[in-house]
């Protein structure tokens, strides 16, 4: 592992205890109006580097490797219903942001 590529993981994983015990309360669909990208979106990511790393892992393998628990668990814990002034604000900027 190169230097960079040390502290880019070092830096993914303080990412992920931000995201996924510090600001629990931050949810994803905030986090896609505002960055335009939210946890699942890094789980996504995370899979498709396994896979051009020879890795295969499902959807749910990468969500729990990014939650750092089985997603319904997380849902459960910390997932609101999204309000209808965040599905409003979600739409808004998908359609300013295609």
């Amino acid at each position: 592992m190169t230097d960079t590529t040390a502290l880019e993981a070092a830096a993914f994983r303080r990412l992920l205890k931000h995201l996924n015990t510090d600001r629990t309360d931050v949810q994803n669909i905030e986090l896609m109006i505002l960055a335009g990208f939210c946890r699942n979106c890094l789980a996504d990511w995370y899979r498709e580097a396994a896979a051009e790393s020879g890795i295969a892992m499902d959807k749910d393998e990468a969500r729990e490797r990014i939650y750092g628990m089985p997603f319904a668990d997380w849902k459960a814990r910390h997932q609101a219903e999204a309000t209808p002034e965040q599905l409003a604000a979600f739409k808004a900027a998908q359609e300013r942001h295609g």
